[in-house]
């Protein structure tokens, strides 16, 4: 499957091109174009099998940046054609109504999982 990976800032686009390049089993995916990393303007029109879509913000103060741009997302969310994993710290974008909506959407489908799951 073509996968895409998503973020709402450049810099995180950035630092993930860079950690995949290293990669010996992702930088084939990269370089064949099964593997798309993009800021999520700039993904803009296109689709993809998988979407992986990570909301960055993590603070105490609540505070989600570009992330209040629900146009943006609604583009995000809309791209993947199998499958889609978003991934954010809850504490941060829950006290937000669109996402909190989102994340009760997502467990009452059985979809919302939580880090400390995979964690030893």
């Amino acid at each position: 499957p073509d996968i895409g990976i998503l973020s709402p800032y450049r810099e995180q686009v950035n630092q993930l091109e860079a950690l995949v390049r290293e990669d010996e089993l992702l930088a084939p995916l990269l370089q064949n174009g099964h593997l798309t990393i993009n800021t999520i303007d700039g993904f803009q029109g296109q689709e993809r099998d998988v979407v992986y879509i990570s909301l960055v913000r993590s603070n105490n103060k609540h505070e989600i940046g570009f992330l209040q741009d629900y146009r943006r997302m609604n583009v995000a969310m809309t791209r993947a054609r199998m499958a889609l994993v978003v991934i954010g710290d809850s504490a941060t974008i829950g006290e937000n109504k669109f996402y909190q909506q989102f994340m009760d959407y997502c467990a009452e489908h059985g979809a919302y999982r939580t880090a400390w799951e995979y964690v030893g």
